[in-house]
């Protein structure tokens, strides 16, 4: 007769190889966004949830990087569009825009419009420079990736300001 598996073993052996596998290995922590046809990392630390683009309600009155107000679960999420706030340009408004909510520990209601999602990346390996107090990185390929820096960007006076 086989032996019965009793669940909550299994779910503490489950548990305890996964905490052991996080422990021999790191976890790569970055998130590659596209933001007006550049390549940005994101850390998952500083994200809480990725989107799709939900219905945004206008809000008259402001900056023009300022896109509206969604509803997300009954929370309301204020949406800047990164490139229109970076001066490259505006979303592409396809069906690949994405919406990055800004982690809860940050205690802000934003979300930030990508174009596009790219998957996790690990950069620890990759080439670093700082070029006037950014740090850019270069993968393998020689890709160009720029890092957004979502703690700095929550303390610009200009992104905490969206009335003209």
């Amino acid at each position: 007769m086989s032996k019965r598996l009793n669940l909550r073993e299994f779910q503490q052996n489950l548990i305890d190889r996964l905490q052991a596998k996080d422990m021999s290995e790191e976890r790569v922590s970055t998130l590659g966004v596209q933001i007006a046809g550049q390549n940005w990392l994101v850390d998952l630390a500083d994200i809480g949830e990725v989107l799709p683009l939900p219905k945004l309600i206008s809000v008259p009155f402001t900056k023009p990087w300022f896109r509206g107000v969604a509803n997300v679960r009954g929370n309301l999420y204020s949406v800047a569009d990164m490139a229109t706030y970076e001066r490259n340009g505006t979303a592409s408004r396809d069906v690949n825009n994405r919406v990055l909510l800004v982690a809860e520990r940050y205690a802000f209601n934003a979300a930030l419009l990508v174009d596009r999602v790219l998957g996790l990346r690990d950069a620890r390996k990759w080439r670093q420079s700082g070029v006037d107090g950014q740090i850019e990185y270069h993968d393998e390929q020689g890709t160009h990736w720029h890092k957004l820096d979502i703690p700095g960007l929550l303390e610009q006076a200009e992104f905490l300001q969206i009335g003209v």
